[in-house]
C-alpha cells in the first residue's frame, strides 16, 4: 500500500516544481497556444500561452510509478507497465499534433490520416498486449469478456476485443480532448477519476480472487491480474494531475495541449479495461462522455436539419456564451464531474454487495 502513497506523493511534488521549468521552456522557444477565431472573445487573451503541458505530468507520472517501485522494492507488473505505455504512445502522438501546430505553423497539426494511423497503432498494440502475459491464475490484464463492475456475459473474441478496446482509447482520448477547453477543466476532471481508479484497485486487491482463501466472501472475488499496480498508476496520474492543476487553472499559465488530453484519455481507458470496468467508466468520466455527446448532437442536427442546438459546442463554450463566466462554467463541470465519480463509485460497490 506504501506505493501508491509514494506514487501520488512524488507525482504531485515534480509536477508542482517541474512545471514552472517546463513554462520557461516553452515559453523562451515560443511554444504558444493558437486560438479559435470563432470562439468566446475573452479566450483571445490566452494567445502565446505555453501548451504542450502534458509533457510535464507525463514524465511525473512516470517517474512516479517507477520511483515508488524502488523505494519499496517491488517489482513492476505488466497491466501497469502496459497503461503507462498506452498514455506514453497516446502522448507522444498529441506532442507530434502539438509540434506541428506551434513550430510548423500548421494550425491543424496532423493531417487526420497521420493522426488516426498514429492512435491506431498505439491502441492495438496495447489491446493485443493485454491479452498476453497470463499470471499463476491464467489471469491477463485484459478479459475478451465485456466488463461493467466485472466481466459479464460471454467472450467476444480477441478479434472484436481488439476492436472494442480500439474504440474506448479513441472515445475516451478525444473526449479529454474536447474537454480541455477552458482552464483547468480537464486537468481536474481528470483528478476525479484517477482518485476513483485509485479506490477500485485499492478495493480489487483486497477482495482479489488470489486472496480467495482468506475473504468471508470469495464468490464476490475480483479477477483482476494486478489491481495495486493499477491504483498504483492512478494514484501517480491523481497526484501529477493535481501539481499541474496549480499551474493550469485559472488564469492558466500552461495548457496541456494535444499531448496531455490524448495521455489523459489513453491513461483511462486503459485503467478502465485492465480493471475490468469498462462500461463503468462511461459514468465515472460522465463530464468527458457529456462534452463528447453535444458535439455529436451538434454535428447532427447541424447536417440533418441545418440547424444548431448549441450556441457553440463543445458544451462548454456554449454556456460562456450565455454569459457564464470561465470560472463559473469550470466550477460547475467540476461538481457535474463530482457527482459522477460518486454515483460511480456507488454502482461499483453495489455490484460488489449484490454478490454477497
Amino acid at each position: 500500500m506504501n506505493q501508491i502513497l509514494f506514487a501520488g506523493v512524488i507525482g504531485l511534488f515534480l509536477t508542482l516544481v517541474g512545471t514552472p521549468m517546463l513554462i520557461k521552456l516553452l515559453a523562451r522557444k515560443g511554444y504558444g497556444q493558437y486560438i479559435r477565431d470563432d470562439g468566446p472573445r475573452e479566450h483571445h487573451a490566452k494567445r502565446g500561452t505555453p501548451t504542450m503541458g502534458g509533457i510535464a505530468f507525463i514524465l511525473a507520472t512516470l517517474l512516479a510509478y517507477f520511483l515508488s517501485k524502488v523505494i519499496t522494492g517491488q517489482p513492476p507488473r505488466f497491466s501497469g507497465v502496459l497503461v503507462l505505455g498506452l498514455m506514453t504512445g497516446m502522448g507522444l502522438v498529441g506532442f507530434l499534433d502539438d509540434y506541428i501546430k506551434i513550430v510548423k505553423r500548421r494550425s491543424l497539426g496532423l493531417r487526420a490520416k497521420a493522426k488516426m494511423a498514429g492512435q491506431l497503432i498505439v491502441g492495438v498494440s496495447f489491446a493485443v498486449l493485454s491479452l498476453q502475459f497470463p499470471d499463476n491464475l491464467n489471469n491477463t490484464p485484459a478479459s475478451t469478456k465485456l466488463s461493467f463492475v466485472q466481466d459479464f456475459g460471454w467472450s467476444i473474441g480477441p478479434v472484436l476485443f481488439v476492436v472494442w478496446a480500439l474504440f474506448m482509447i479513441l472515445a475516451m482520448s478525444n473526449g479529454v480532448n474536447l474537454t480541455d477547453g477552458l482552464d483547468g477543466l480537464a486537468t481536474g476532471a481528470s483528478v476525479m477519476v484517477f482518485g476513483a481508479y485509485t479506490f477500485i484497485g485499492v478495493w480489487q486487491f483486497q477482495e482479489s480472487c488470489a486472496n480467495a482463501q482468506t475473504l468471508t466472501n470469495p464468490a464476490a472475488c475480483y479477477e483482476v491480474r494486478d489491481p495495486l499496480d493499477l491504483a498504483v498508476v492512478a494514484a501517480a496520474l491523481m497526484g501529477a494531475c493535481f501539481g499541474f492543476l496549480w499551474w493550469n487553472t485559472s488564469p492558466a499559465k500552461i495548457f496541456m495541449g494535444d499531448t496531455g488530453s490524448l495521455a489523459l484519455g489513453g491513461a483511462l481507458a486503459g485503467l478502465a479495461i485492465c480493471s475490468r470496468t469498462e462500461l463503468l467508466v462511461a459514468l465515472l468520466g460522465g463530464l468527458f462522455v457529456l462534452i463528447t455527446m453535444s458535439v455529436v448532437i451538434q454535428v447532427g442536427s447541424f447536417r440533418l436539419t441545418g440547424k444548431r442546438v448549441f450556441r457553440m459546442a463543445p458544451l462548454q463554450h456554449h454556456f460562456e456564451l450565455k454569459g457564464w463566466s470561465e470560472v463559473l462554467v469550470v466550477v460547475r463541470f467540476w461538481i457535474i464531474q463530482g457527482m459522477c465519480v460518486i454515483v460511480g463509485l456507488g454502482l461499483f460497490y453495489a455490484g460488489w454487495a449484490a454478490q454477497k
